[in-house]
């Protein structure tokens, strides 16, 4: 009997082709956008969430707070300091503190220009070697920087590629930075942070030379000793830099944080984001689920006499309801159906698209069983429910009344 019911629904259907492919197309624009902003959401989360695997656990990063966005140190109102530095060295916990510079600077190569990241590197061995640690830096090709290597650079594999100065940037060629001439001694290893892809990295002497820089920092690396706790350490760095600025709890000019604190912020953001697009990609959805309400009335008023054939021989309230009820819940599944598919594929073009243009594979979408089920189930539920209202009156037609027309 069931069987019976689904073959006369689609069969109905069929015969309001154009009436049903109208109906459906609120609902596949909304599943489409649903799919799509969720599974690139999630890939950005995923590839945002990588950046941190460069991060160790052990390490705590000091920054002045910022006004705006931008790279660590440079939209901040007032800069760390040496006498910053010697005040976290003091703290309890902490084995080393590094002070980073991070500014943005002009490339030129091959008579074309790019801006990029320029971080320092500190001289002293036992520094650099922690900071190539956190940074997962490897050279690809020639070497990294030593003590000595004053007018000499590496830089990251997205910087080298032809695509950046049309033109690859070899090992050994001269590459000028702001108006000076340096060195291209190494090229790093690619890897899955943007830190390491598309920065330069020089001498600390190097760097201060270069921009004019006296006493500044960027943001600080704290080491921290083995068998210590790194949110101790970290609330005992928060409290030696308030009592020495002179400021109470709450009012921090600056922030301490650790690799998992930077991750549930960034995770906490990006749920937002994605919390509020899918929110307006639900109102498709609602038109969507208004026009197959409008298509089962309209439905209804067309085949009254249908109707009244149908209870005239035999049919039941219930049989009717059952009929209209599958009608409606068909619209809503192959409307999801085209919509996943839809969605999906914008989700793959876009993300081929953004990781084409930086050259690097940023977002990387998976197909997710368990969101397109969802997808497809609430898609099935949504054609049910806004159908039950001119299903239920379908079913109550009176055969005499219904025959009149």
């Amino acid at each position: 009997m069931l069987k019976d019911f689904f073959l006369l629904s689609l069969n109905n259907l069929k015969r309001r082709r154009l009436r049903s492919w109208l109906t459906m197309i609120g609902i596949f624009i909304g599943i489409a956008a649903v799919v799509s902003l969720i599974s690139l959401g999630q890939g950005l989360q995923n590839a945002i969430t990588g950046q941190f695997e460069t991060l160790s656990t052990d390490k705590l990063t000091i920054q002045n707070s910022g006004t705006g966005f931008g790279p660590p140190g440079s939209t901040v109102i007032e800069k760390l300091t040496e006498h910053d530095l010697r005040v976290i060295e003091r703290v309890r916990g902490v084995e080393i503190a590094v002070p980073r510079l991070v500014r943005v600077v002009k490339l030129e190569y091959n008579d074309a220009a790019s801006f990029n990241y320029v971080g320092d590197i500190p001289q002293e061995k036992e520094k650099m070697e922690l900071v190539y640690s956190a940074m997962n830096m490897e050279a690809e090709e020639g070497r990294l920087l030593k003590p000595s290597d004053l007018g000499k650079v590496v830089i990251g594999s997205n910087i080298a590629k032809e695509t950046t100065f049309d033109k690859e940037v070899e090992l050994g060629k001269s590459i000028v930075i702001q108006g000076q001439e340096f060195e291209v001694l190494g090229i790093l290893k690619r890897g899955s942070s943007f830190q390491v892809n598309d920065i330069v990295v020089m001498l600390n002497d190097d760097v201060k030379e270069l921009l004019e820089i006296d006493d500044e920092i960027d943001i600080i690396i704290a080491q921290i000793e083995k068998n210590e706790d790194i949110e101790e350490v970290a609330a005992r760095v928060e409290r030696a830099m308030r009592k020495d600025r002179g400021l109470d709890e709450g009012e921090e000019d600056f922030s301490v944080q650790t690799p998992l604190q930077s991750l549930e912020v960034v995770n906490q953001v990006l749920g937002t984001i994605n919390a509020i697009v899918v929110g307006i990609a639900f109102i498709s959805l609602l038109v969507g689920g208004i026009g197959v309400a409008n298509t089962m009335y309209t439905a209804v008023l067309e085949r009254r006499k249908e109707i009244g054939t149908m209870k005239a021989i035999g049919a039941k309230n219930s049989d009717v309801l059952l009929i209209f009820l599958i009608e409606s819940g068909l619209l809503g599944l192959v409307g999801g159906i085209i919509g996943i598919l839809i969605g999906e594929g914008l989700a793959f073009g876009l993300s081929s698209a953004a990781n084409s243009y930086f050259g690097n594979q940023i977002i990387s979408v998976d197909l997710s069983i368990p969101l397109n089920l969802s997808v497809l189930t609430f898609s099935f539920l949504l054609g049910v429910l806004f159908g039950a209202i001119p299903s239920y009156q379908a079913s109550k037609l009176r055969p005499a009344e219904a025959l009149r027309g």
